[in-house]
This record gives structure tokens, C-alpha cells and sequence, in this order.
């Protein structure tokens, strides 16, 4: 093994910089404390900076931009123009159609009186119309939440036993998942729901879609007890042990109003200018549905109806929050639950819309828009809100032009409400059980499972926990085996950084990846290792064996060719940060490799972690010129000191033959 330890060898003058200069890394000037902190804290809450727009603005201006920011509706009102109103309307009406038939579908699910469904798209319309930044979100319940609330809440209070006490703590779980939604917008938080990586959003969607799917057979079959738990055992045994209850009538009506669904959801995917066929079908189901058991009196032969629905407006509920102390702990949870997720699902269908009319939203204020809107709609008796794939869909492809369908839907509704809910007695629940089975089958995104399978394992694998996690166990468990995976996979990420092995590509200075270049040519008595991560406690003591076991394997091939290993260069480039533990462990690899008389040289290292090195002295131990601003310029020193540098008397034999 060769002697690296050249202390105050002989440079030629050309090394000096007479005729070749070397680069010289920057430490970056010292910064107060408080200017630190606040620029870290810039980028962790606000990496889109909001407060831009108020720089050098009058007092006035500030007032009005502050306006529009929490109330969207001051900044696009004064451009507002009667072709975007046709257009709105139309979209308004056309999702109307399609809230009234699920809102309604929708309140059963979650075991609430069905005037719910129609309450929470009235209210949260309104509110979300005008502290909204999507122009194409229509809001309203979701299956997904309403699922959400039957299971955690029905754990502890019985919603046939005890109705009224079920109904105030969905209430209550409402108001605090506004609130928690409201916090995390104000305190920009909006990273936390980003733990709800899309593979578990696709696994957790379709466990979900398929538990909704399962309960609505007690619907199809007209059961009149069925059990409260939703993993698939315990709702097939419930189906199954009461097969002598099945009543056929319930079940032809429900397969035929299911196909129905299903044919116009078809028509208008293979011909998307007739969009409007499939969102007329769930009102047209309840309509044709209504009339048939109207005169056949089917309601006396075993198909169950709504019965009677309240007329008139939302009435408040703000008297009926429950925080005692009892159940208090399950209304907080169902709602940071629930909310977290309803999240996640509204702001990623306001994105993905927001991309295809090129323009952005903001995370956080609509953060914020749904927290108001569920805080507001706990206080007028309505439940969960935020904005579903399909009815914003329909609201997308009707030509909607700004929040001002919202607006309409809710007068839609709100007409409803005060006249047409006495005509909704003779809908038969059969109806409301398929048209969620419709909703829900779109909602099992197979082709995005196999894309994960082809794309990445380890996501896949998240997904079908997920999956499984939900239809076997129970919705809860399902999110937290997804949750917790993904998290595993982040802690994987940062605990077991890539390290590289990099080669120079030919005629040129530019080093890769070896295994994914196998023609870059390796640099002889020199290993340049790529660290891929920032060093951090979790992954100092991992990096440290690594970095020896590629020394080991580096040193075991060269003693073949008779060559021996001279030194080590980090690449820093993608080291962001370190801390303590992490600076240690670059000391301890210094003071193994001079005990194996090799050199270590980092190139390419950024400002923050050359200015914790010089805080910590590490800088003077290893000494400033071996530190480089390129791996090109480190390989170009370090091939100048193997044959070209003088050595210090008394150096090893074996370097002073190479030289």
C-alpha cells in the first residue's frame, strides 16, 4: 500500500498557479443567528414566498391584496363577464344534478339522516365560492369520508341505538377536521398531507371503494340488519348467514339501475361531448325510481324508501357541537382523520384540473377554504365537505369558468331544500345503494396499481398494503400500514443513502455512475465515491462502513493488477447538509485512512456543509488544499501528486517506485 501523507511535498510552479489554477472552494460569510433562522424558516413555510406581491405597496394596496388573498372571489369579481355566467350556469345546474342523488347516497353511508347530503351542498358551496382558488372544484360529500366517519364513529355510539348522540358527534368531528384544515393553512403545514404519497392514495382510494361497494349490498338485497364492522369477512358473512332475508324485487332494481349507470358512465367516457348523459343518470335513476315504486306501492313489498325528508333551509347546529368529555377524544380523531384525507383528495383533483387550464392554486389557502368551509358547515348542520373527483370532473367537462358554479349548485339546492324534498319519500334506498356502486367502481384505479408494479416495487407494495389493509382489517388500519410504509420508505431514503462508485467518461472530464456508464475508464490509485445524500445522525455510522467497505473492495481489486490505492474523493455535490454526528464521522474515516496511509479529498462541497467543516476545525485537520471545487480538478491534482510530485525523504518504497 502506498504512503498518501505528502504534508509539504514539492509543487511545481505550474501547481502553485503560474500556469494552472486551481479553484478555490468558498467559505460562505457568517451569518447572525436570527438571519439564519428566519431564512430557514422562509423555506421550510413559505417556499413560494406569498408576502412577494406586498413588497413596496401603500397601505391601501396591502389591505386590498390581503383581501384577495383569503377571499379569491375580490380578485376574479371585477373581471367577471356574462359569458362566464352562461357557462356557469350550465355547469352549475349540470353538477347540481349529479350532488343532490349522491349527497344524498352519500349521508346513508355515513349512517346520517339523508337531508345532511343535501345540507353540506348548500352551505360549504357558498363558503368555498368565495375563499376558493380552484375554478373547476365542485365541492360536496364524498363516499370516502362518509365511510370514514360510519366506522370510527359507529365503534363507539350506535347510530341506530342512540341516532341523535351519532348525529352530534359527526357534527363535532366535522368542526374539527375544518379546524385542523384551517391551522394547517394558516400555519403553513401543507407539507404533512405530502406523507400520503400517491401509491398510498391509490391503494387506501380503492380498499376504501371496495369496503363502500360490500356495504351497499345490504341495499341491493333489502336487508334489514347488517353488521357495523366493514372488513370483507365480516360483510360477507353478514350477506351470507342472511340469505333467507334477500329480497328480489330490492335486487332487480338495483342491478338494472346499476347497469343503467354504468352503460351512460360508458356512452360518455367513448364520446366525452355527451358528458352530460352520465351526469343527468343519478338524478334520472332517482327520478325513474321515485315514479316506479310510486305506483307500484313497491314500498309494501319488501323495497325499502327515504320516507319523509325535512323542508327548508339548513338549520344551525352550532348548540349541538358535543365537546364533553366522553366522546370528545373519538370526535377529534374521526376528524384530523377524515380531514387529512379529504384533503389530500381535494387538493390533488384542484391540481390536477389547475394543470390542465394552466394555471396554479395555492395548497395552503385552499387549505384554509376547506377548513372555513367545514367549520361553518359543522355550525349549519352539515357534515364532512371537500371537492370529489367526479362531481368536479363533470363540473370540468360542462365548461365551468370560475367558483360561480358552486354558486349556482348551491341555489339548485337550495331550491331543493325548500320545495322538492317531499317528492324524494318514494325514492327507494336500492337506487341510492347503486348509484354509489357506480361511483365507487371508478374509483379502483387498477391501471394505476399495474403502472406502480412496472414503475417501482417497493410503491406497489405500499399500495396493495393499503389495499388489503383496508378490506381485511378495517379503513383505519389500512391508513396506517400506508402511512407507516411510506414513512419507512422515507427513513430507508435518509438512514441508507446510494453510494457510488464513479468512473471518468472518455475523452472528456466528466465523471458517472460506473454501473450505469460501464464504459468510463476507472483512474488509477484513485476511488471517487458519490455520497447521495445529506449526512445526518441516522446515516453517519451506515456511511462510515460503507465508505471502509468500498476501500476494502477498491484495495482487494487493485492488488490483482499489482496497483496500489493512493486516495479517496468524496463527492459532496449531493450532501445539502450535516450535522455533528455527521462531521464525527468524516473525522473518524480521515483518521482510518491515514492509518491505512491513504489521503482523503472532498470535492464539490456546498456552502452550508463548508461552513459547519470550518466551525468545527475539520477544515485545518484535513487541510484547504485538499479540498476541490470539481471532481475533475481533484482526479487532476491527485494523478499530478502519483507522477508528478517530489516526495518527502524516507517516504514507502513502493510510492517512491511509482513516482
Amino acid at each position: 500500500m502506498g504512503n498518501a501523507e505528502y504534508d509539504d511535498a514539492e509543487y511545481p510552479s505550474s501547481m502553485r498557479g503560474e500556469n494552472r489554477k486551481k479553484h478555490q472552494v468558498e467559505i460562505p460569510p457568517p451569518q447572525p443567528f436570527l438571519k439564519s433562522l428566519k431564512n430557514t424558516v422562509k423555506e421550510t413555510l413559505f417556499p413560494d414566498d406569498p408576502l412577494r406581491q406586498f413588497k413596496n405597496q401603500p397601505p391601501l394596496k396591502k389591505l386590498k391584496l390581503g383581501v384577495q388573498y383569503f377571499f379569491p372571489i375580490f380578485e376574479w369579481a371585477p373581471r367577471y363577464t356574462f359569458d362566464f355566467f352562461k357557462s356557469d350556469l350550465i355547469s352549475g345546474i349540470t353538477i347540481a344534478s349529479l350532488a343532490i342523488p349522491q349527497g344524498i347516497s352519500y349521508a346513508k353511508l355515513a349512517n346520517l339522516p339523508p337531508i345532511l347530503g343535501l345540507y353540506s351542498s348548500f352551505v360549504p358551496a357558498l363558503v368555498y365560492a368565495v375563499m376558493g382558488s380552484s375554478r373547476d372544484l365542485a365541492v360536496g360529500t364524498v363516499a370516502v369520508a362518509s365511510l370514514l366517519i360510519a366506522s370510527m364513529l359507529g365503534e363507539e355510539v350506535n347510530p341506530t341505538d342512540n341516532p341523535t348522540l351519532y348525529l352530534h358527534l359527526a357534527l363535532t368531528a366535522t368542526f374539527f377536521a375544518g379546524l385542523f384544515e384551517a391551522a394547517l393553512g394558516i400555519f403553513r403545514l401543507g407539507f404533512i398531507v405530502d406523507f400520503l404519497s400517491h401509491s398510498t392514495i391509490v391503494g387506501f382510494m380503492g380498499g376504501a371503494a371496495t369496503v363502500v361497494i360490500l356495504q351497499q349490498l345490504k341495499g341491493i338485497l333489502g336487508l334489514d340488519h347488517f353488521t357495523q364492522s366493514t372488513d370483507i369477512i365480516s360483510v360477507l358473512r353478514s350477506v351470507f348467514t342472511q340469505t333467507h332475508e334477500w329480497r328480489w324485487q330490492s335486487a332487480v332494481l338495483g342491478f338494472c339501475f346499476l347497469f343503467y349507470l354504468l352503460a351512460a358512465r360508458f356512452f360518455s367516457q367513448k364520446r366525452p361531448k355527451f358528458f352530460w348523459v352520465s351526469a343527468m343518470a343519478p338524478l334520472l335513476s332517482v327520478i325513474l325510481a321515485t315514479i316506479l315504486v310510486y305506483f307500484t306501492h313497491a314500498e309494501n313489498h319488501g323495497v325499502q324508501v327515504i320516507g319523509e325528508l325535512k323542508k327548508g333551509l339548513n338549520p344551525l347546529s352550532i348548540t349541538d357541537l358535543s365537546f364533553g368529555a366522553p366522546y370528545l377524544s373519538i370526535a377529534i380523531k374521526t376528524g384530523i382523520v377524515t380531514g387529512v384525507v379529504s384533503l389530500a383528495e381535494g387538493i390533488a383533483v384542484g391540481r390536477s384540473f389547475a394543470m390542465y387550464k394552466n394555471y396554479n392554486i395555492d395548497g395552503n389557502k385552499e387549505m384554509i377554504a376547506f377548513g372555513m368551509m367545514n367549520i361553518v358547515g359543522s355550525c349549519t348542520s352539515c357534515y364532512l365537505t371537500t371537492g370529489p373527483f367526479s362531481r368536479s370532473a363533470v363540473n370540468f367537462n360542462a365548461g365551468c369558468k370560475t367558483a360561480v358554479s358552486n354558486i349556482v349548485m348551491a341555489l339548485a339546492v337550495m331550491v331543493t331544500l325548500l320545495v322538492l324534498t317531499p317528492l324524494f319519500h318514494y325514492t327507494p334506498l336500492v337506487v341510492l345503494s347503486s348509484i354509489i356502486v357506480s361511483a365507487m367502481l371508478g374509483l379502483i384505479d387498477y391501471n394505476a396499481a399495474i403502472h406502480l408494479w412496472h414503475v417501482d416495487k417497493f410503491d406497489f407494495l405500499v399500495c396493495m398494503s393499503a389495499y388489503f389493509g383496508v378490506v381485511f382489517a378495517s379503513v383505519e388500519i389500512g391508513l396506517v400500514i400506508a402511512v407507516a410504509l411510506s414513512l419507512l420508505r422515507v427513513l430507508l431514503y435518509v438512514a441508507r443513502p446510494r453510494t457510488l462508485v464513479l468512473g471518468n467518461i472518455p475523452d472528456s472530464n466528466i465523471y458517472r455512475n460506473v454501473e450505469q456508464y460501464p464504459n468510463t475508464d476507472t483512474v488509477g490509485g484513485v476511488l471517487i465515491l458519490d455520497l447521495g445524500a445529506p449526512i445526518y445522525f441516522t446515516n453517519a455510522s451506515y456511511l462510515r462502513e460503507r465508505i471502509s467497505r468500498w476501500i476494502d473492495d477498491e484495495e482487494d481489486k487493485l492488488k490483482s493488477s499489482g496497483e496500489t490505492l493512493q486516495y479517496v474523493i468524496l463527492d459532496m455535490g449531493a450532501v445539502g447538509n450535516i450535522d455533528t454526528s455527521g462531521i464525527s464521522m468524516l473525522e473518524e474515516v480521515k483518521r482510518n485512512l491515514d492509518r491505512r496511509d491513504l489521503k482523503l479529498v472532498l470535492a464539490n462541497p456546498g456552502a452550508e456543509v463548508m461552513k459547519k467543516l470550518n466551525k468545527s476545525k475539520f477544515l485545518e485537520t484535513l487541510g484547504q488544499e485538499w479540498i476541490f471545487l470539481t471532481v475533475g480538478e481533484a482526479v487532476e491534482s491527485c494523478n499530478y501528486m502519483l507522477h508528478s510530485c517530489k516526495p518527502k525523504s524516507g517516504m514507502d518504497a513502493s510510492f517512491s517506485n511509482n513516482v
